[in-house]
């Protein structure tokens, strides 16, 4: 597996893996926990992944609990990321809160759960309107002097909160979505990322699934997948939006791969400082992923890429009207 460096000299696989779907999200949870501990350990020991993405929220709690049983043996040779940000009451999210003395409750219980002394990168999940984002900062800060946690990153945070919080605490990592049907960052985030030298994590690098070709109009989602209340995955949104797939699909023939490892090699194609991380259930989805970095795009093919996405366009927001409200702050 080929690495890279996000900010502050940060060293990651160039593709990790994002654990949420794992407990949340994407259907039933797996039954068999063993068989998600085995993916976990399989990604490092096996597939040369290094970099493992989780959250306090998802769950919420067991998605920790369970990054860190599958991680303690293996803890030296992995980068841990995990995220605060949020109210949780009753096990559902009930608000943002980034308050100092709640990020610090937050460090020590996921440090708890995720058996380790460190945190290898502390997101905050989304910016919190009502706390100023220097005092977040100063807080994540305070937490790097105790030694329990090493680097500040934010997610879904715009250009100007990302200035602020950098000039307090630098930050070493910007996590977005951003896919060929997800461009949002490109106007002011990643240049701002560049300029800074932080690093760049796309999640949901696959358009939760739909870039692979594995989703189309005929796709039933079953209870409790998230899909289901997105609006570009609804009616003649997603009929539409296959348009952008199939296109894929033809440029994946040529190129003996997949449609997942055009998206992802896409990525991996627009700067050296930026690390998708895929999620998945299944050891076969790991070395597909990976496969990605092995798929060589000239720089017309991603400029084809580029020109297919803006012509096609995409039909329907990423979250519903809740969630749209709640990133670029």
């Amino acid at each position: 597996m080929h690495t890279r460096t996000l900010g502050q000299g940060l060293s990651v696989s160039a593709i990790g893996i994002g654990a949420m779907g794992m407990s949340q999200s994407y259907g039933p949870n797996p039954g068999d926990r063993d068989d998600m501990i085995g993916v976990l350990r399989y990604a490092v020991e096996q597939a040369g992944v290094t970099f493992v993405d989780t959250a306090e929220v998802y769950g919420p709690y067991v998605n920790e609990e369970l990054v860190g049983e599958a991680l303690a043996p293996l803890r030296g040779q992995v980068v841990i990321a995990t995220k605060f940000g949020w109210h949780i009451e009753d096990g559902k999210m009930v608000g943002t809160d980034s308050r100092p003395e709640q990020i610090k409750r937050v460090a020590d219980a996921s440090l708890r759960r995720l058996r380790t002394d460190v945190i290898d990168l502390f997101y905050q999940h989304r910016v919190d309107p009502n706390v100023p984002i220097e005092d977040v900062a100063g807080t994540v800060s305070e937490l790097v002097q105790a030694g329990k946690v090493r680097h500040f990153g934010l997610s879904e945070a715009g250009a100007a909160t990302i200035r602020r919080a950098h000039a307090v605490h630098p930050v070493t990592a910007l996590q977005s979505e951003y896919s060929l049907w997800t461009r949002d960052p490109e106007t002011e985030v990643l240049p701002t990322c560049a300029e800074l030298g932080i690093g760049f994590v796309p999640f949901s690098p696959l358009g939760k699934g739909f870039l692979t070709g594995t989703v189309s109009s005929a796709t039933e989602f079953s209870t409790g997948d998230v899909r289901a209340t997105i609006p570009r995955f609804a009616g003649e949104n997603i009929t539409a939006n296959e348009a952008l797939v199939g296109q894929v699909r033809v440029l994946a023939e040529s190129k003996r791969a997949t449609p997942g490892q055009i998206a992802l090699a896409w990525l991996l194609a627009q700067q050296p400082w930026i690390v998708p991380i895929p999620g998945t259930r299944r050891r076969e989805r790991i070395d597909e992923n990976n496969g990605a970095t092995q798929v060589a795009l000239s720089a017309d093919e991603v400029a084809d890429l580029d020109a297919l996405a803006a012509r096609v366009g995409v039909q329907g927001d990423r979250y519903n009207p809740v969630g749209m409200s709640m990133v670029g702050l």
